[in-house]
């Protein structure tokens, strides 16, 4: 930005966006300063370098709203957590499958979480993994299955997506 530009020609844009052609640093300067303005590189690239002259801080601020504007329409996915046990009765587990589904229309992820408390863990191979599939197929025409049912510790994990 002015002074900061070592190039000794630059090709040169009005505030209006008309090319004023090549021209050297001080003339673009001078150009600049008469109309109360900054030169601002905007291509360095370029050969030879192009500047535009604007009003610096203007510019600053709208990006600066653009940015903000982008981001409030950024969407933040979370991931919930529901959790089970081998004996969960159908009643319990049908009302949790529901939970999974008002999270997956939230576009958020779920980690399903069996876990196995003292003796439990010997059924984890047969009644864990079969209610897990279980829950995978009355899950599947609403979400993406991003992991299968695996064993971490004591407990059984799943994760699914939004479709």
């Amino acid at each position: 930005m002015n002074e900061e530009i070592d190039n000794p020609q630059v090709r040169v844009i009005d505030p209006e966006g008309e090319q004023l052609g090549v021209l050297t640093i001080d003339v673009a300067l001078r150009k600049a300063s008469e109309l109360s303005l900054d030169l601002v590189e905007v291509a360095a690239a370029a050969d030879p370098p192009v500047c535009r002259i604007m009003d610096f801080d203007k510019y600053r601020y709208e990006l600066s709203k653009k940015q903000k504007e982008a981001k409030k329409k950024q969407t933040v996915v979370e991931t919930k957590e529901i959790k089970f046990r081998p004996k969960t009765e159908e009643h319990d587990l049908n009302f949790k499958i529901k939970q999974i589904k008002k999270f997956l229309l939230q576009k958020n992820k779920v980690k399903v979480t069996m876990r196995f408390r003292g003796r439990e863990i010997v059924y984890a191979q047969t009644i864990g993994l079969e209610a897990m599939n279980k829950i995978a197929d009355m899950l599947r025409e609403d979400c993406v299955i991003q992991q299968e049912p695996l064993m971490e510790g004591r407990q059984l994990v799943m994760f699914v997506g939004p479709k």
